[in-house]
């Protein structure tokens, strides 16, 4: 379908990325998947034919995405903003799209894909004669994947203009919505544009009026008034090393492929290794039944096998019991996901293979540790994100709401960094410095309260004078 959709920009005079990043991107959501089709998937030759086999995974490209996606971006990170009524606003806004959840898969999908976005748009508007919104009654966020997102103009990592397309399903017909945001003059449009998807990639524009559910949507530019983009794209930080010139992102495996074959080839071999190593029985025919011709053996138990008369010499039951090379293969596979945990960032004890499943390393790690360097590179990355994100809510609020916001408010990242330090000790020593004067009590509160500055000092008259009523029940 990307095929389709690179087609129809180029009618729009837009180019955009080759269809063979498109096609990266789809093998990297193989290896996500945990079924890639050239490589779990394979034919053995067995001195006759060639046999069709499946190869077992471990899965461990999903499993490297959900970790760095629960380090970045968990329920401890908290974002402030310098001002009641801001933090209000974006706090409805993302309760009401349900954001800590959306915003942890999508940081998931973008490890593994290596690009995302976060696409804001207004809902309950109406369009003024000038192309402008008016009147919205809230904002959705459309979280975005890498296969979805089109460049259409850029300079180094910053995307200046973008086109992003969902699927949608109406029946059983297929549609492609797209929107193009785009600079007109100074200030940016939003196009939209509404395909029917038919033979293949075949794309045929549709007017939104004769689709159910796109009947509002204008297909006349939106003017939004501003010189910044409505649109925020994350990634992670890792150079693209495939495409130099390209903006997109890489997933963190991208340079591990060769390392997640190791990973796979040694699982499937251990799991190989007692389907192949089951106890059999060999028994000759003779010795299947009794005098009176009942069979002495269950049929249905697999651990016995007959051959025919002629093949057979010997005794009448040769049990043949393989011994299993379960050490060697636990070894071998520990090797693999060391591997894999240095090449993605984690340092090489993130994971162990323990008791035939894959545990992954919960200790508190040190400041100068692998794992902790690659989180804050990321978290550079994300808090740039995160931010973006909030001013593009305060100033859609400002021009379709009316919310009176300031869209320069300050804003905060408190990232989860639990896994870094020891929180407790550290909460501790603070309390010493607070104690001996060396920290003042609302540095204290911004720092472990997440208040700014101002929030902070307003507090302290209160603490003092709770303080004061304490002293005068002692006397």
């Amino acid at each position: 379908m990307n095929d389709g959709i690179i087609k129809k920009l180029k009618e729009l005079g837009y180019n955009t990325m080759s269809p063979t990043w498109y096609d990266r991107i789809d093998y990297w959501n193989q290896w996500y998947s945990g079924n890639v089709s050239d490589f779990h998937h394979y034919r053995v030759f067995n001195g006759q034919e060639k046999q069709k086999l499946t190869r077992y995974s471990l899965g461990m490209a999903k499993t490297v995405s959900e970790d760095w996606a629960n380090l970045l971006m968990n329920e401890k990170v908290k974002i402030t903003l310098d001002g009641s009524k801001e933090q209000e606003f974006v706090d409805r806004v993302f309760f009401e799209n349900d954001f800590l959840y959306n915003i942890n898969e999508l940081q998931e999908k973008g490890a593994a894909r290596g690009t995302y976005a976060i696409v804001p748009h207004v809902n309950g508007a109406s369009i003024s004669a000038n192309g402008q919104v008016v009147d919205a009654t809230g904002i959705e966020l459309d979280y975005i994947t890498a296969e979805r997102i089109f460049p259409l103009t850029w300079k180094g990592r910053e995307v200046r203009e973008c086109a992003f397309a969902t699927i949608h399903n109406v029946g059983d017909v297929k549609y492609v919505y797209m929107q193009l945001h785009v600079l007109q003059g100074a200030k940016y449009a939003i196009i939209n544009k509404l395909y029917r998807q038919s033979d293949g990639d075949t794309l045929r524009e549709e007017p939104f009026e004769n689709v159910p559910g796109f009947d509002g949507v204008t297909d006349a530019p939106i003017i939004t008034g501003s010189d910044k983009p409505q649109f925020v794209i994350g990634r992670y930080n890792i150079a693209n090393n495939i495409e130099e010139n390209n903006p997109m992102g890489i997933p963190v495996f991208a340079n591990a492929i060769d390392v997640l074959k190791g990973v796979d080839i040694a699982y499937d071999s251990y799991v190989n290794e007692f389907v192949l190593g089951k106890k059999r029985v060999i028994v000759k025919p003779s010795a299947t039944k009794n005098d009176s011709g009942d069979p002495i053996f269950d049929p249905t138990d697999m651990a016995y096998y007959v051959l025919p008369e002629d093949l057979v010499n010997g005794t009448i039951i040769q049990p043949i019991d393989m011994a299993l090379r379960t050490i060697e293969h636990e070894n071998g596979l520990q090797d693999q996901l060391r591997m894999l945990s240095k090449k993605c960032g984690f340092g090489e004890q993130h994971y162990k293979f323990d008791q035939g499943s894959i545990a992954t390393a919960t200790q508190i790690v040190s400041e100068n540790s692998t794992l902790f360097r690659t989180i804050q590179k990321h978290e550079i990355v994300l808090e740039s994100f995160l931010d973006n994100l909030c001013r593009v809510i305060l100033r859609m609020g400002n021009s379709y709401m009316n919310a009176g916001l300031n869209e320069d408010a300050e804003i905060s990242i408190d990232f989860d960094d639990s896994i870094i330090e020891d929180k407790a000790t550290e909460r501790a020593n603070d309390r010493q410095d607070l104690a001996a004067g060396i920290m003042n009590a609302y540095e204290y509160r911004m720092k472990w309260y997440n208040e700014d500055d101002k929030t902070a000092k307003a507090a302290l008259p209160k603490m003092n004078g709770m303080t004061d009523e304490r002293q005068d029940e002692v006397e």
